[in-house]
């Protein structure tokens, strides 16, 4: 009886599951952890490492791949983990950190390192050169292989964290430490900044001048003197129903307004400035109407009247010679019914 039964559970046993494993355990994913592993290491060293550890977790946990391949992958992205992360200058201490998040001042403010109180006999601090206006990314690795203890911090008042070395640059510098343990520390701000007065000071952004009540041609030299590029100064109509002619023929317009205002500090974040300008004959709308002013606009059909070929007739604007359509806008169409936009509505000129 036992031998039957027994054949016949050996049949009934499911077949062994065909089902994909989990995504992490496939070879895209482990190869793409041994990919990410120099591509963290240049943000910062410590991600690099946690890198490594899950690469190669995923290398050797369940993989179904030659042992040779294993061990190859795994000295590749420790190879490149090593060539993106600089050695330790030789003169540091085993324990010394590599970067600045690992390494600070304990007793000593920025910019005041602590002094060595003995040094050995016929040693003498070892020279590095002066970074002011390079980047962190090259004083960084250059002080390293000159045996110093490489800080950094922001200099400025705004006391941000500096990650990302290659955005950054180096505004001050100050060395202490010993011969046997030489350490710098860079003062540094992001590198289209310019660099504070003093350390911990404000950055000093230039200002945006006052170029109201200027002509174009008068306007655009003042704001280029302070720093920002011609093509980020863009003109505009300062009423909403003027037209700014051709480029060089608004040479002579006036500045009504302008963004941004006077005095206003031209950070990085200021991507263009803007200038409304008005024709000579027409000057500037009164201050307190603000954006919403409007020329003299007679027959009500959104052409000013300075502009408008037709300005007794509502029908015919510049966009439409002919007639405007029936049921093109707020014009009215061709009946005039006047239910669209009503000059004595929108300005003082009734």
């Amino acid at each position: 009886m036992s031998g039957p039964r027994s054949h016949a559970s050996s049949h009934s046993s499911p077949p062994p599951s065909s089902a994909p494993g989990p995504w992490w355990r496939t070879g895209a994913a482990r190869a793409g952890a041994v990919a990410a592993v120099p591509l963290l290491g240049l943000v910062n060293g410590r991600l690099g490492g946690v890198a490594l550890v899950v690469a190669l977790f995923l290398l050797w946990w369940r993989n179904p791949w030659l042992r040779a391949g294993k061990i190859v992958a795994s000295v590749v992205a420790t190879a490149l983990l090593g060539a993106v992360v600089p050695d330790r200058p030789a003169g540091t201490p085993a324990g010394a950190a590599a970067n600045a998040e690992d390494a600070k001042p304990s007793s000593a403010p920025p910019g005041r390192l602590p002094t060595a109180s003995r040094a050995t006999p016929g040693t003498t601090m070892p020279a590095v050169p002066d970074f002011t206006g390079d980047s962190l990314d090259v004083a960084f690795p250059k002080s390293r292989r000159k045996g110093f203890t490489v800080l950094y911090h922001d200099a400025s008042d705004r006391k941000r964290e500096v990650t990302a070395r290659s955005l950054w640059k180096v505004c001050f510098q100050v060395t202490g430490g010993s011969p046997e343990e030489p350490i710098v520390d860079f003062g540094v701000v992001r590198r289209e900044e310019p660099c504070p007065e003093a350390e911990g000071a404000a950055v000093p952004w230039r200002k945006m001048p006052d170029v109201v009540g200027l002509t174009w041609r008068a306007a655009v030299p003042k704001v280029t003197a302070a720093g920002v590029p011609e093509r980020k100064v863009h003109a505009e109509a300062a009423y909403l129903n003027d037209t700014l002619p051709r480029e060089g023929e608004y040479d002579d317009w006036q500045v009504c307004r302008q963004d941004p205002v006077s005095g206003a500090p031209l950070t990085d974040e200021v991507y263009t400035v803007t200038l409304a300008l008005s024709s000579p004959d027409h000057g500037c709308p009164d201050p307190d109407r603000g954006r919403d002013a409007y020329l003299p606009d007679g027959d009500d059909d959104g052409d000013p009247d300075y502009l408008d070929p037709y300005p007794r007739d509502r029908n015919r604007t510049r966009l439409y010679p002919n007639g405007i359509p029936h049921g093109s806008g707020d014009s009215g169409g061709s009946g005039g019914s006047g239910d669209g936009w009503r000059v004595c509505r929108h300005t003082r000129w009734c």
